[in-house]
């Protein structure tokens, strides 16, 4: 275990989850999810994932191949699953899932999938380095 993080397992700083419901503000003419707020719930749960990880503050540096598979519908839970992938100096590469759940039937599918880049900062609001992802496992 991390001296910096002595109650949390190691194991469990790699990743984040969250659930969210699609809402009708949250869905287009056609009643599935809006692309952007797809990302915007995505990109929340990598500032988790690389926040709880670093354990500093955080920004978004890049969002990239992001693949929408499935279309997600107006009242359908939503998992977001975020991965901690791999760790540069200060940048921190985090793989996102978007995982929807009918809330009847419990059926569950892969909808979205998607890499960001976060970094970590400084007080002054400069690159910081983060541990290594090797001491963590």
């Amino acid at each position: 275990m991390r001296s910096d993080h002595p109650h949390v397992e190691p194991a469990a700083l790699l990743e984040a989850r969250l659930w969210e419901i699609v809402f009708p503000d949250d869905a287009n003419h056609l009643g599935t999810l809006f692309g952007g707020r797809a990302l915007a719930w995505m990109d929340k749960a990598a500032f988790i994932a690389a926040t709880r990880y670093a354990r500093r503050t955080v920004v978004t540096a890049r969002s990239e191949q992001v693949d929408f598979h499935v279309p997600v519908r107006q009242g359908q839970l939503v998992e977001l699953v975020a991965r901690i992938v791999e760790v540069g100096r200060s940048s921190m590469q985090v793989e996102v899932e978007l995982h929807t759940e009918d809330p009847h039937a419990g059926t569950r599918h892969l909808c979205t999938r998607g890499r960001f880049v976060m970094i970590a900062l400084d007080a002054n609001g400069k690159p910081a380095p983060v541990q290594a992802l090797a001491v963590m496992a």
